[in-house]
């Protein structure tokens, strides 16, 4: 039997012929420090309406309880980064970057399978499972113990070389694999560009997401009528968010992705405002059939648009004319 540094070596040999850009490796073992932030995260209520957050709290905190006698977790990232952005002043409906192309979902997915086939063909057969932000894992937090980065201001993991416009995915293996140095510095400093932007107030501190304040929680997560409350805070921002992201001073790093699959429609990228509001349930099952957005279903995009385009309660309590 090979060495676990040895395996450790294939394993990040065989990534980054996949295309991930980064591979860390941690031990399985109970997330002992994130217990008690994550209890307290759900007591506040910061997950809002999602009810699937508060499921399987053990299993979070214990790969070990996903795949039995775990002993590495395996810590990926995958860019995308867009080569061309869609327009995103202020007048442009937009959607998160992440949602130009593909759902990644598949296309990380994908990646993931091709990596456990080729390691059993290097090391022989062995236990595993592939995550791709479908399982109750938490990603951030393996992703820092694998030393591929800090959890910014943001919640966000970024990484000195790529910033954070990057997917995170995770194998978790019974295989001895020699793990990394946990990333241990914190790089955004006295920087609070993320909290001063947010137009929901959702990061309430430091390092903590109220994500039922969330831009993202609303235009996806939300399966109700949006608070009237929220009316004009959401900067146009249709699909997702990336506000806190563009204002980070580490995405100067980001460079575009290297994944056909990751880029946008053709279509997608003629559309004006008009051809969004208008947008017909058969052209966007047409466009979108394998796109993220079909995560908010063409009600929900059109109900999300309908409320962009509703003033705000201080503009509609006015008593002049608005002609």
């Amino acid at each position: 039997m090979a060495s676990p540094e040895k395996y450790a070596t294939i394993v990040k040999s065989r990534a980054r012929e996949l295309g991930f850009d980064h591979c860390g490796i941690a031990e399985a073992k109970f997330l002992e420090k994130e217990a008690p932030k994550l209890e307290d995260w759900l007591k506040r209520n910061y997950h809002g309406k999602m009810a699937y957050m508060a499921n399987h709290f053990d299993k979070r905190l214990d790969p070990r309880k996903l795949v039995e006698g775990a002993k590495s977790v395996v810590s990926l990232i995958y860019n995308y980064f867009p080569q061309e952005k869609l327009p995103e002043n202020r007048e442009n409906l937009k959607i998160a970057k992440y949602a130009y192309g593909k759902d990644y979902h598949f296309v990380v997915k994908d990646k993931l399978k091709k990596l456990l086939i080729l390691l059993k063909e290097d090391i022989g057969e062995f236990g595993g499972r592939a995550f791709v932000d479908s399982a109750p894992v938490m990603e951030r937090q393996w992703a820092q113990r694998a030393g591929l980065g800090w959890q910014g201001k943001n919640s966000l993991l970024l990484n000195r070389q790529m910033g954070s416009f990057f997917f995170l995915a995770e194998l978790i293996v019974d295989l001895p694999l020699a793990p990394d140095p946990p990333f241990s510095g914190d790089y955004c400093g006295t920087c609070t560009k993320c909290l001063d932007a947010c137009p929901t107030d959702a990061i309430p501190q430091s390092g903590v997401v109220d994500g039922s304040r969330c831009i993202s929680y609303f235009t996806i997560e939300l399966k109700e009528e949006l608070p009237k409350e929220m009316k004009g805070k959401f900067e146009n921002w249709m699909f997702g968010c990336d506000i806190c992201q563009d204002v980070c001073p580490w995405n100067r790093f980001s460079k575009p992705h290297r994944e056909p699959e990751f880029n946008p429609n053709p279509l997608m990228k003629e559309m004006d405002n008009a051809d969004w509001e208008e947008l017909t349930r058969e052209t966007f099952g047409k466009i979108f059939q394998k796109s993220a957005l079909k995560r908010t279903k063409w009600e929900g995009l059109k109900r999300n648009i309908r409320f962009l385009k509703q003033k705000p309660p201080s503009s509609e309590e006015g008593s002049g004319s608005t002609s």
